[in-house]
């Protein structure tokens, strides 16, 4: 038996990402994996070109094809693949993309492609995320890292405009329970914190789901799209 499900649930990026998980078995695991440190980096690393493949899988190739691609090396995220419109096309990692229990989860991978102003301020805070976890801080230290940076204007404001896609049909978004496999096909729309209330988000029959974080100051609102990026029909 096969139920859709939507669920919201804050992460460490840049205030939060909207989880819409699909397809989840009804005998998915009794209890996620503990992740309770970082794995060997290796094991967060891919091979360049599946990254690349993977990670312009999250908008329509329309809009992929031309995008700026960044991977995950040792030391941080790198440009792979230079890009002509604007878009940025990455694969999160588990600390930028997933739940407390799969923080550390070396399996994880979603990918996300951003539009210039996204790319320009949420995304900033993405790879800013990622450089203080490779430098062997704790979530802890990299939460209270992030809001004195926001507090403090070292990182940019969110852009007017920023929004990013999220259509793969691929990708891994944690071990059961909320997270399964990948989720339903969906946009994201990110403002410098504002009522969800002007959206009509999170209303009864509202096909909006919206989250604040009063630390970073970003409201994001999440909306689930009937089609994959590759057009075929999302289930």
């Amino acid at each position: 038996m096969r139920k859709k499900k939507v669920g919201a649930i804050a992460v460490r990026s840049f205030a939060l990402l909207v989880l819409l998980t699909t397809t989840h078995q009804a005998t998915a695991q009794d209890a996620a994996t503990p992740y309770l440190k970082m794995a060997p980096i290796e094991q967060y690393l891919m091979d360049r070109t599946a990254e690349i493949e993977l990670a312009r899988s999250a908008a329509p190739e329309s809009i992929s094809r031309d995008a700026e691609v960044l991977v995950l090396g040792r030391n941080g995220f790198e440009t792979a693949v230079k890009g002509k419109n604007g878009f940025v096309c990455i694969v999160e990692r588990s600390w930028t993309s997933a739940a407390d229990p799969d923080f550390w989860n070396p399996k994880v991978r979603t990918p996300i492609c951003w539009n210039g102003a996204a790319a320009r301020s949420v995304l900033i805070r993405n790879i800013k995320r990622t450089d203080l976890i490779l430098a062997g801080r704790t979530k802890d230290q990299v939460d209270e890292a992030i809001f004195a940076a926001v507090d403090k204007k070292e990182l940019p404001v969110i852009e007017p405009g920023a929004m990013c896609y999220m259509m793969s049909k691929q990708g891994y978004g944690g071990d059961g329970g909320d997270t399964v496999d990948h989720w339903l096909s969906h946009l994201m729309f990110y403002f410098s914190q504002t009522d969800p209330a002007i959206w009509g988000a999170n209303l009864p029959g509202s096909p909006i789901i919206a989250m604040s974080d009063t630390r970073e100051h970003v409201t994001t609102f999440a909306i689930a799209v009937q089609r994959w990026s590759d057009g075929t029909e999302a289930r």
